[in-house]
């Protein structure tokens, strides 16, 4: 049998390697094709018909498979079958279950077929109005084709209504989204079931398991798939009947009585919600990469299989498959799903035992086998359980990626249902990892404008700098540091908000001293074991202390780390990013004896004394009442949230009257004030200038410290010192909305002495 296999992706050079599986010798053509199927490939135009019947009739051609959705789409099933070649793939008719998104949700509800609430638009207002009418998170889907990127799931109001505008206008995907559908978003597991179709009868395979996000745990942007698996555990033999018979059946009866019969690999997406299994979407071809893990399991002759359901005779054929799992990986260009590097290198690999199927890829001019797409290759294994055919593609996987390798690859596929053993051995957990990484999501990007082009889920984050375009010498500032053992007593009383507020505003602190406003922040949290609620509580506390400052959480990192960290511990650092004009920059060169220090209240220890504090407080009940301290428990004050000093400062800062700024962190007054002072200069601080509060009197007393010991380790109730020029004291001290104190001034010398006397 001659056989003319259309299509140049994975899932082509899946069906290749099962076809020459098949019992009987089988002439095979494909084009275009790739790299790995050179020695069957022919150029052909796939959008030109009559091309492709002058090739079938010259070279005698018994049977075309088509691998891609749009030749069927524009009716290539059609044109082959009035010119007497046999086609495995649906008509121009049957192809509108993918073709057109609206003509599937309106035959699903002619046909009973379960799926969310929706409707079609080709006007913005009218969708708008639907979106207020739903009042729930909707999906925006463009009608047409438009090679996988026709699909937005918005994360908010904005996002939704911009998905909206760009389809309708022709501004995102040209005419295929000029008709869009709306659909009410479901939420649940989702699966792939696909079975062969001869017009009447259905053949399902074991349902599979794609990964469409392009980040671990299904962060980031779609794309054609990361990765898949089959069949999905969990999954009973009567469910996949249950399956088969109301999304599969279905849709062929369907079909059939409106006098378009289906014949070809009929796909539905389906989600499993808490009131039972959804329709996301159907596809009128094998779907990829869910064709390498199927076919990897197919054990029956597939151009067999082919010919019954082309013939109209596929309920005489039994369809068998092998035991055990099949799991594929996608090796991706560096920069997909955006602009792909294209023309990397493909390194020689130990497959072992398994599959390396080819996508992206071509010969360059010397004979090289490089990349040619985002999608380069995907690693299939076989197990007798998913870890192990994960274990097996991974250990394909890790050798094509890197840091210099050009390619990346999710390390997660699976995660819903078993990690990656080596990660398991570890004590690292796949699935909490993801969870968190879900969990933090909402919080992340609630903090997010339209200066933020990229975040969360992305490789980087990406800030537009046009935010700033309007200053005339921009300078930015970073800073990084951590929240330190204050993360103890947060573990002790079950409160992490606090702790992701602290390291925020720290930063913000730290940049505001050079008179840096904040532009974005970048975290990282890590624990021995992660648990998603906490991290998330913690990213909870960064986005609200974000909002509250102006900022945006540009994006971060969680590890998970029980080799380093000990069982319950998180430690938690972020780097902020500040901008300042070069002339406002902080501090001003015109410090000199004379200037006067102002202090500003701390809200508490805010990060710094912890180490000191735990062992002051270690065997008191941290719910009892702190001396003093007006109710709060002496847990209260010490999670007390370190403060910004950013809103209280502006008006001073707009007013140029401040010369310096110390933040008071580890090292007190005594360490910090004096990075601040020019050569030549020190300073002279009276702690009686200001009362002490409760919380510091109780651990000084406690720990039986000096003064100069207390100044050196705690911060003493002053968070932060302003250096000003005597002459604007009191213009300062008005532009301060609150309570301050003269607590010194600048002198002659270095260092700094208290009330006079050196601090040694």
């Amino acid at each position: 049998m001659n056989i003319l296999l259309l299509g140049s992706g994975g899932r082509e050079h899946a069906m290749v390697e099962a076809i020459g599986r098949s019992t009987d010798r089988h002439v095979l053509f494909v084009a275009p094709g790739n790299a790995a199927t050179a020695r069957f490939n022919v150029s052909l135009d796939l959008d030109d018909h009559q091309e492709i019947l002058t090739f079938c009739e010259s070279e005698r051609i018994d049977l075309v498979v088509v691998g891609p959705e749009a030749p069927l789409v524009a009716g290539l099933a059609d044109d082959l079958k009035a010119c007497g070649v046999a086609c495995f793939g649906p008509s121009g008719a049957a192809s509108q279950l993918e073709g057109s998104k609206a003509f599937t949700r309106e035959f699903a509800s002619r046909h009973g077929i379960p799926g969310p609430r929706s409707a079609k638009f080709t006007d913005v207002e009218q969708a708008v109005a639907w979106l207020d009418e739903v009042g729930k998170p909707v999906v925006v889907k463009a009608d047409g084709l438009a090679a996988g990127k026709g699909v937005v799931v918005p994360e908010d109001r904005v996002e939704t209504e911009r998905a909206i505008f760009e389809m309708l206008s022709g501004e995102a995907l040209g005419e295929a989204g000029t008709t869009i559908v709306l659909e009410e978003r479901m939420e649940g597991e989702e699966l792939s079931l696909i079975g062969f179709c001869d017009g009447a009868t259905v053949k399902a395979l074991p349902p599979a398991q794609d990964h469409k996000r392009v980040g671990e745990g299904d962060m980031g942007p779609n794309t054609g798939g990361m990765g898949a698996f089959a069949p999905v555990p969990g999954i009973t033999a009567t469910q996949v009947l249950e399956f088969t018979t109301s999304f599969l059946q279905r849709a062929v009866d369907g079909m059939a009585t409106e006098g378009t019969p289906y014949v070809g690999m009929l796909y539905a997406g389906l989600m499993l919600t808490p009131d039972g299994p959804r329709l996301i979407e159907y596809n009128c071809r094998f779907g990829d990469p869910e064709a390498q893990v199927l076919l990897a399991l197919l054990d029956s002759d597939l151009v067999e299989v082919m010919m019954a359901c082309v013939e109209g005779r596929l309920d005489d054929i039994e369809l068998h498959t092998k035991g055990g799992m099949a799991a594929t990986v996608v090796v991706a260009a560096n920069g997909y799903p955006g602009q792909p590097l294209k023309g990397i290198p493909i390194p020689d690999v130990d497959v072992g035992s398994a599959q390396l199927l080819h996508a992206g890829t071509t010969l360059d001019k010397d004979g090289n086998l490089v990349s040619a797409g985002g999608r380069v290759l995907n690693v299939v294994a076989t197990g007798p359980d998913l870890a192990s055919a994960l274990d097996g593609a991974y250990n394909v996987v890790d050798q094509l990626t890197g840091d210099d390798s050009g390619f990346f690859a999710r390390t997660d596929i699976g995660w819903r249902h078993l990690p990656r053993n080596a990660y398991e051995d570890a004590g690292v957990s796949l699935s909490a990892g993801a969870a968190t990484t879900a969990r933090i999501a909402a919080s992340v990007k609630s903090t997010h404008d339209e200066r933020v082009v990229a975040g969360l889920g992305s490789f980087g984050g990406v800030f537009d700098v046009s935010a700033f375009a309007g200053l005339d010498q921009p300078l930015l500032v970073a800073t990084t540091d951590g929240v330190g053992t204050k993360t103890v007593l947060a573990e002790q009383l079950d409160r992490w908000e606090g702790c992701g507020a602290d390291i925020v505003n720290h930063g913000i602190n730290d940049v505001l001293v050079q008179g840096a406003k904040p532009l974005f922040f970048l975290d990282t949290v890590a624990s021995a074991t992660l648990e998603p609620e906490i991290v998330g509580r913690v990213v909870d506390g960064m986005a609200e202390a974000c909002r509250n400052n102006g900022c945006v959480l540009l994006g971060g990192e969680t590890a998970e780390m029980p080799d380093v960290l000990t069982a319950g511990s998180v430690d938690i650092a972020g780097t902020l990013v500040g901008v300042v004009e070069r002339p406002k920059l902080l501090p001003r060169p015109g410090i000199a004896p004379g200037h006067v220090l102002v202090g500003m209240a701390s809200s508490g220890l805010h990060t710094n004394g912890y180490s000191l504090a735990r062992k002051v407080v270690a065997e008191l009940d941290l719910n009892s009442p702190l001396p003093g301290g007006g109710g709060d428990s002496i847990g209260d004050a010490l999670l007390a949230v370190h403060r910004s000093y950013l809103a209280p400062l502006a008006r001073a800062l707009e007013e140029e009257l401040v010369d310096g700024l110390a933040h008071i962190t580890g090292g007190g007054l005594i360490d910090n004030l004096p990075r601040i002072l020019p050569d030549g200069c020190g300073a002279d601080i009276d702690p009686n200038s200001w009362e002490l509060p409760p919380l510091f009197k109780f651990l000084i007393s406690r720990a039986g410290l000096n003064t100069f010991d207390a100044l050196n380790i705690l911060n003493c109730g002053i968070g932060m010192v302003v250096v000003v020029a005597p002459d604007r004291l009191s213009d300062l001290q008005e532009a301060i909305a609150e309570e301050t104190w003269v607590i010194g001034a600048v002198t002659e010398g270095a260092g700094v002495k208290i009330d006079g006397a050196a601090a040694s």
